[in-house]
């Protein structure tokens, strides 16, 4: 992958056209893609890319969707495979879990860098508990919650009206500015990023 992709000098347009998919989540990154397509009807063909640089740009797009480091992502790829089943099914499921994309799922952040931002400044509660990491894993009946004191929050007074009138995914539910997991999600529920299986194959070398 070229310094391109690096998180932190790497404009996040760029990284969006560079990846065609929306891995951030804002919806203006959908322009984007949108005059990238337009444009490619007119260019030639892209060159073909290498079985490594195919699975270097399937793993950077799931570690940037996600906001996770490369240590954390490969983590969670070793703790996959050691479950049994798919592996990249599992990682997946690991990655859904996370606390910040669960705030992001439920609808009470648009975006998981928002999500991610607004758990790290302890907005947000874990089964009643104050928490301030957006790693954390959720499981089944765990219920997520904005506190009492960030209630009156602008942005998240607003992200919960919008969160009420949109369906969530079938394995979480939300009740005003409290969201419960379900159940885990399952592969077919959670939107395709990447190719996981090139994931997989890259970990597995």
């Amino acid at each position: 992958m070229s310094k391109n992709t690096n998180r932190k000098t790497a404009p996040k347009g760029k990284m969006v056209r560079r990846f065609g998919v929306n891995v951030f989540g804002n919806t203006k990154y959908d322009r984007l893609l949108a005059k990238k397509s337009g444009a490619n009807k007119k260019n030639r063909r892209p060159a073909k890319q290498s079985i490594y640089g195919q699975q270097l740009l399937e793993k950077q797009k799931i570690r940037f969707a996600y906001g996770v480091s490369e240590k954390q992502l490969r983590a969670a790829y070793a703790k996959a495979k050691n479950q049994g089943g798919v592996a990249g099914h599992n990682m997946l499921i690991l990655l859904e879990s996370r606390l910040d994309n669960v705030v992001y799922r439920l609808g009470l952040c648009s975006t998981r860098p928002q999500a991610r931002q607004l758990v790290r400044h302890g907005h947000f509660t874990l089964n009643d508990r104050k928490v301030d990491i957006p790693s954390a894993l959720v499981k089944p009946g765990d219920v997520i919650a904005v506190t009492e004191k960030s209630r009156e929050m602008k942005v998240l007074r607003e992200n919960a009206e919008v969160a009420s009138a949109v369906s969530k995914p079938g394995w979480l539910s939300l009740n005003g500015m409290s969201g419960k997991v379900e159940r885990l999600p399952e592969r077919q529920e959670i939107p395709t990023i990447a190719d996981e299986q090139i994931v997989v194959e890259y970990y597995s070398r």
